[in-house]
């Protein structure tokens, strides 16, 4: 079987490092590099994270760049600083720190060199802003034909969107909103693009029953680590005005899953770069920006794909 070949560009919050640990989990993915995006966590703590996983997994071949983008609206400094607590799990304490597989370009140029030399097509999986990706393709517009389609979790359509910040309307979903300007020029490109959007992943938030279920399985360690990983989110579960979700494990889910699990509807899509609603993806009937939009999701089917992924160890074979 060919194998999906992936460049994941995450952005280093609890959600995107589990995401990393379920591509390691899939037959028909090669994983063939990673690189972050310093947007929802401090750049250091996110790449030690991801050097570990790839130990405990022992994926070391895969190689790691990091970012060195910055978007026009920063995530809040305690969000950023959230996923240092999985650094300091027992079981990432317990991982040497190797850094044979961190690479000396920036992750732009990562994906601009591995596209290039790419003998077929590659995936793009974003989970954080798609900075990165945008701008490696305004540099190099001919290597659009080397993406074989972008998963992308951000937006939101028809629902409300989770920014609360001065001067905004609440419109944006935080991973359009980081960089709107990359945004609107990444849907410009004419790409396959499938945009995991909160209309769908409203309906996985990360909550206590859940949590029991993946305890009740916690003799298998894939299992017992993501429910600490998950655990650590407990201040947002619940409040008032915030949530958990599974927003980047439903994205990385599209690699493996099909549309009974995850619906989506081809719609033509703007984005808003201007206050009150920048980064707003907002429906632009006429523009021929077509975008693949989850608009709904299976929350059985979801929790229940999950619940079998983790019944297993670090080093079992995919």
């Amino acid at each position: 079987m060919m194998k999906k070949k992936v460049i994941f560009d995450h952005d280093g919050g609890v959600d995107d490092l589990l995401s990393l640990m379920l591509i390691f989990t899939m037959k028909n993915v090669e994983l063939v590099g990673v690189t972050i995006t310093p947007a929802d966590c401090f750049l250091e703590d996110a790449t030690e994270s991801t050097l570990k996983l790839l130990t405990l997994f022992q994926q070391q071949d895969v190689e790691v760049a990091k970012g060195d983008l910055y978007g026009v609206n920063p995530f809040p400094y305690d969000w950023r600083a959230q996923p240092k607590i999985i650094n300091a799990l027992p079981t990432m304490l317990n991982v040497p720190l190797n850094t044979s597989a961190l690479v000396e370009m920036s992750a732009v140029d990562y994906m601009i060199h591995t596209l290039d030399n790419s003998n077929t097509p590659i995936t793009i999986l974003m989970t954080g802003p798609c900075s990165n990706l945008t701008q490696a393709l305004i540099q190099r517009p001919d290597l659009k034909e080397k993406v074989e389609e972008v998963i992308w979790m951000g937006g939101a359509v028809d629902v409300a969107g989770n920014v609360a910040m001065h001067n905004h309307d609440g419109s944006a979903e935080w991973n359009v909103f980081w960089d709107p300007y990359a945004a609107n020029a990444l849907f410009a490109m004419g790409l396959n693009i499938k945009l995991v959007s909160l209309d769908a992943t409203n309906c996985l938030p990360i909550d206590i029953p859940f949590l029991k279920q993946v305890a009740a399985q916690n003799s298998y360690p894939m299992s017992e680590f993501f429910g600490q990983c998950w655990a650590s989110t407990i201040p947002s579960i619940p409040a008032y005005e915030f949530t958990y979700h599974l927003w980047d494990v439903m994205a990385t889910s599209c690699l493996e899953v099909g549309e009974e699990a995850i619906q989506f509807t081809n719609i033509e899509l703007a984005v808003s770069t201007q206050q009150p609603n920048q980064g707003q993806t907002y429906r632009s009937a006429g523009n021929h920006q077509w975008i693949q939009v989850s608009t709904s999701a299976n929350r059985e089917q979801m929790l229940n794909y999950l619940l079998e992924k983790l019944r297993r160890g670090f080093s079992d074979n995919k």
